[in-house]
């Protein structure tokens, strides 16, 4: 699955679909939400029963919704499904499963589903999504489709507690009230091995008292359901070690009537020197009693009072019902996130924070806040999952409304069973055991923790839609909202806006010689400066890559330069990572509401414009101005005429003699592309060959010259008069980016052989990735072509690299030769380039030889081969070989 969607767009639609929670079309519009985005054929929800039937819940089929359907697991890949965490077949899914009708039926050839889980991490149902074609699941889709599987298995789990419930209710009448209890004696072990136990045993584990007593026939502590295992042994080692009596509650295996619930209360048994001598106490079975009736009937007054509520509202009058039915003081539900944690000023140790998602006090909803976890009975809950404090607490009560001397708290745990949040209700008054309220919130957690959790991906789902994942500051959609808002404001209110685009100079090369994950610590780093470089109402943002964007309400008279300021010096400070430090430059164009546009539209277009502008000055600044829009429209309308005139042909080569410094006589030339515009006349290379590659042109105009070069040598070899040495072509950095670069010239210069050609390839494009560069002039040189690096001296080579990457020449830059005659600095240069070039068994081509004082000078030093108007200017084929051919008569001997 390759979805042209984009992470934003796929979110909000998720989460439009994921909205209707509770409603009777739920799983209609998930799986029609689904197709669209993840542009698949095929999205079904189904429901698995206990005889290993498939009910499907909604079906989407080629873009329209059918009629659910049953199927029988065996054979299919619901089954694996069921069975495992995840399944995907990318492809031939009908071969692996020959058995499967349905997949015949819908002609699916990959096929992806996920397992719909309850909070206990039972399989209630499966999500899979098909396709008539092979798919691969990449990170975005799989993120959609993991929220959409929690959040339909959610939904499933609260449906089937509802009915859970309803039956429960049903058969409430006919079920036992009372049931006798076990008194016992046990050793204080793992195990609690029974010394003595009662004659109410067996009615209570199924077991006789004398089966259980030294684990005769079963442990106790084997009976106890392992889930709560655990937690009763260390809650009742908690209680003795303080000499309190305890209170237990969990789910107990019987013997002959499956899982019941037990409650009970024991203490420790001392001797006169302190040392425990056994644990003894009362146990009872609560499952059937008045207890739990009470406990019934709450849930389904609270669920009553819930079940038709979604978001916000769902937790109010869970609260709400919570404290009414519990006779509590207040209560609150508060989501955990360990992600933002808050510091302690005095110690300095971070701690996770709980941000209240709806609070009750004295009747009355408060206003949502947040507060660090540490040191709060809240922290007592998350650790031990469920916690209360019968009297003389020192928990405060919401909204400074006095102390809680009681409360009762419940873990949220999430699908995987990891902590998300708390339940809890704080009393004024102490309390007594109440197994009353621990079981109602135990019972409600399940269904407060599935909705706290929806609640968590739809903040997630914002968070991805909204927010740069790089800086963590507000990425370009987000950015466009504020950009509306804030001059919807300014033309309320009669004031400028201004906004500035910032671009990073030469973060590519940043990332390109030091990697990606240095590159992304610079743009956080320089993200953390400008966001604490901004005025109280200014907007910062990450629009892509190296850009941002600032939004300046109320902008004065002075802002742009104020503004300016202030970002340059946030963020020219050098920034110091390892052992390399960098320092950064900005390039900064801006525009204003309304002095330069209207519609926030034609702002951001006037300010990309002052920012390309910005790139091209030294100081890297440059407000908008009108004409600045018709220099753009230029290159616009040179853009599309350059690729019209590549595809149409319309392209010429101009030949430029290279010379032997020593003789005089004629050994090669390099060929340089020239275009002609029927409206515009000659257009400079200097100005259309940029352009090139920065609008992605320059592969094509490259192959052109490849090609047009190789034509004219067969030709000329055709007329008898083949090019001594060799022709020059220049190699563009994207040209030279291609592994196979090798393969692609011979293919286009098939009619001449690789011998006659000499490939130039400029030092800096060398560099972007010298390790590649190596392979590639290695394989270029295998291929018969000879290799210069053009413009030496203006780059940054490697000397190591240098031996390695196979060049035959040098070529000196002209902004050497231009001034040597006058400067010692430029004569020493190049004095230093043509022994270096000897050292490494190169020869040197000098670039720009305009004088024979010059061309002395160059062959003095030990330069081999020059070019340069002073032995001629680039001419059109026909005149190049006239000129040529009139040289090789005035050079004939005699």
């Amino acid at each position: 699955m390759h979805s042209r969607m984009g992470a934003e767009e796929a979110f909000r639609q998720l989460a439009e679909g994921l909205g209707r929670s509770g409603a009777p079309d739920f799983y209609d519009t998930l799986v029609a939400r689904l197709a669209a985005i993840l542009e698949v054929d095929h999205v079904l929800v189904a429901r698995v029963t206990g005889d290993a039937m498939v009910h499907t819940l909604a079906l989407w089929s080629q873009g329209r919704p059918r009629s659910n359907i049953a199927y029988s697991l065996a054979g299919t890949p619901c089954e694996r499904v069921v069975d495992e965490e995840a399944c995907l077949y990318a492809s031939d899914v009908q071969v692996r499963f020959p058995d499967d009708g349905l997949l015949q039926q819908l002609g699916a050839v990959s096929y992806l589903g996920l397992p719909l889980l309850a909070a206990d991490g039972a399989t209630l149902g499966l999500l899979a999504v098909l396709k008539n074609t092979p798919m691969q699941a990449a990170g975005l889709q799989k993120e959609v489709l993991r929220i959409a599987a929690v959040q339909a298995g959610a939904e499933l789990d609260r449906s089937r507690a509802e009915r859970a419930v309803k039956e429960s209710e049903r058969r409430l009448d006919t079920l036992l009230n009372h049931l006798p209890g076990m008194a016992y004696r046990c050793l204080n072990d793992r195990d609690w091995t029974m010394r003595i136990v009662s004659q109410g045993a067996q009615a209570l584990t199924g077991y006789r008292a004398e089966e259980l007593q030294d684990n005769r026939v079963a442990s106790y502590a084997a009976l106890i359901h392992p889930a709560d295992r655990e937690r009763v042994f260390e809650e009742v080692q908690a209680a003795v070690s303080r000499r309190e009596p305890f209170r237990v509650i969990y789910r107990l295996h019987h013997a002959g009537e499956g899982t019941r619930w037990m409650w009970e209360q024991g203490q420790g048994v001392f001797d006169a020197a302190g040392e425990l001598l056994h644990l003894e106490g009362f146990i009872t079975d609560i499952t059937e009693q008045h207890e739990a009736q009470r406990v019934q009937e709450a849930v389904m007054q609270v669920a009553s009072t819930v079940t038709t509520r979604i978001g916000d509202d769902y937790f109010h009058q869970l609260v709400s019902t919570l404290v009414e039915i519990l006779e509590a003081d207040a209560g609150f539900i508060a989501l955990l996130d360990a992600s933002r944690p808050d510091v302690d000023p005095l110690s300095g140790r971070a701690s996770a924070t709980l941000s209240m998602v709806s609070v009750v006090s004295d009747g009355q909803r408060l206003d949502n806040y947040a507060y660090a976890l540490a040191g709060t009975p809240c922290e007592q809950v998350i650790d031990e999952r469920e916690a209360m404090v019968e009297g003389d607490g020192t928990a405060l009560l919401p909204g400074g409304a006095g102390v809680a001397k009681a409360w009762i708290g419940r873990r949220l745990d999430n699908a995987s069973g990891e902590p998300i949040g708390v339940v809890m209700v704080l009393y004024r008054r102490p309390l007594e055991a109440n197994a009353f309220a621990t079981s109602v919130l135990r019972i409600l957690s399940t269904g407060a923790a599935a909705e706290l959790e929806r609640r968590r991906d739809h903040r997630r789902m914002h968070q991805l839609a909204y927010t740069d994942g790089t800086t963590g500051l507000p990425n370009r959609v987000r950015f466009m909202e504020e950009l509306m808002r804030l001059r919807q404001e300014a033309e309320k209110g009669q004031h400028p806006l201004l906004l500035l685009l910032l671009d990073i100079r030469r973060f590519k090369e940043i990332n390109d010689l030091h990697g990606h994950q240095i590159g992304d610590q610079l743009l956080s780093t320089t993200a953390g400066r400008l966001a604490r470089a901004m005025g109280p109402e200014e907007v910062l943002a990450r629009l892509s890559g190296d850009e941002f964007a600032v939004l300046v309400p109320r902008a004065q008279a002075t802002a742009l330069e104020q503004s300016v300021r202030r970002l340059r010096d946030a963020v020219s400070r050098p920034i110091e990572l390892g052992h390399r430090s960098f320092v950064l430059e900005v390039s900064i164009g801006s525009a204003c509401y309304p002095r330069d546009a209207v519609t926030p539209g034609e702002l951001f277009k006037s300010a990309s414009i002052a920012l390309y502008h910005a790139k091209q000055q030294d100081d890297g600044t440059c407000p908008f101005d009108e004409s600045m829009t018709w220099a753009l429209q230029r290159r616009q309308q040179m853009t599309e005429r350059l690729s019209a005139a590549i595809a149409g042909q319309r392209l010429e080569l101009h030949f430029q003699p290279q010379v032997d410094l020593c003789t005089g006589e004629l050994v090669g030339a390099e060929a340089l592309c020239r275009w002609h515009d029927a409206v515009w006349g000659w257009v400079s290379p200097g100005e259309f060959i940029p352009l090139a590659e920065e609008r992605g042109l320059i592969r094509p105009l490259g192959d052109w010259v490849l090609q047009a070069a190789s034509r004219q040598m067969a030709a000329w070899r055709r007329e008898g008069m083949a090019l001594p040495g060799r022709l020059s072509l220049n190699v563009s950095a994207q040209q030279f980016a291609d592994p196979q670069l090798a393969e692609h010239i011979a293919t286009l210069t098939r009619d001449v052989p690789a011998s006659a050609i000499g490939l130039e390839l400029t030092e800096s494009d060398f560099m972007r990735d010298p390790e590649q560069a190596v392979g590639i002039t290695h394989a270029l040189r295998q291929a018969g072509y000879a290799l210069a690096i053009d413009d030496f001296g203006t780059g940054y080579s490697s000397l190591s690299y240098l031996r390695r990457f196979s060049a035959d020449a040098l070529k000196i830059d002209i902004s050497f030769v231009r001034d040597m005659l006058e400067s010692r600095h430029d004569r020493a240069i190049i004095q230093t380039i043509i022994a270096m070039a000897r050292t490494l068994g190169m020869k040197t081509v000098a670039e720009g030889v305009e004088s024979p004082e010059q061309a002395a000078a160059l062959a003095g030093m030990g330069c081999e081969q020059a070019q340069g108007y002073h032995y001629g200017r680039p001419l059109p084929a026909a005149d190049f070989a006239a000129a040529w051919a009139r040289a090789m008569r005035r050079q004939a001997p005699g």
